[in-house]
């Protein structure tokens, strides 16, 4: 079973790394689950631009969810990666994002439990309150008068979405 089998752990490196990202991911998985590899050897198993390859393998190190090991040619004296996926960090790392994620819903929310006015013409722009009121609630694009906003749904929206990823968290 690997990790990958886990839909949002699969989500959440997909949106990391994107497709082609995902098919070297899954590619190394299959080909040399647990050994390193260049990222040469890299691009040949996927079929993948070695561009795009180095850019997925450094996205995935820079989220902790693969490491290298660095080795000098003694001949030549260059410098030859060697990837290594670790994937084992994914759950960790994407109970990390889900926290972050409810902290700035958490905020939003917050902001939420203001006053808001809108022009009678036009719902979509709303004003807070306190802006509202210095410009007499008189709509300050087109001169309209403004009216109360009853912005229930959406905290009730962020709510519902708050309680489900605490839930998820779990």
């Amino acid at each position: 079973m690997s990790v990958l089998d886990n839909e949002a752990i699969r989500g959440y490196i997909k949106k990391l790394v994107g497709d082609d990202g995902m098919k070297i991911v899954e590619k190394m998985i299959e080909n040399v689950p647990d050994k390193e590899v260049t990222d040469e050897k890299v691009q040949e198993i996927s079929g993948i631009n070695l561009n795009l390859v180095r850019k997925t393998l450094y996205i995935l190190y820079e989220n902790h969810l693969a490491e290298y090991r660095r080795e000098r040619d003694k001949d030549s004296g260059w410098l030859t990666y060697l990837w290594k996926l670790d994937l084992d960090n994914a759950e960790n790392m994407l109970k990390n994002e889900t926290r972050k994620l409810i902290k700035k819903l958490e905020r939003r929310l917050e902001f939420e439990n203001n006053e808001f006015y809108v022009c009678e013409d036009d719902e979509h722009h709303r004003i807070l309150f306190d802006y509202a009121m210095d410009a007499n609630f008189t709509c300050p694009v087109d001169g309209s008068p403004m009216v109360y906003y009853d912005n229930n749904e959406e905290k009730q929206a962020l709510q519902e979405r708050i309680e489900k990823l605490k839930i998820a968290m779990k």
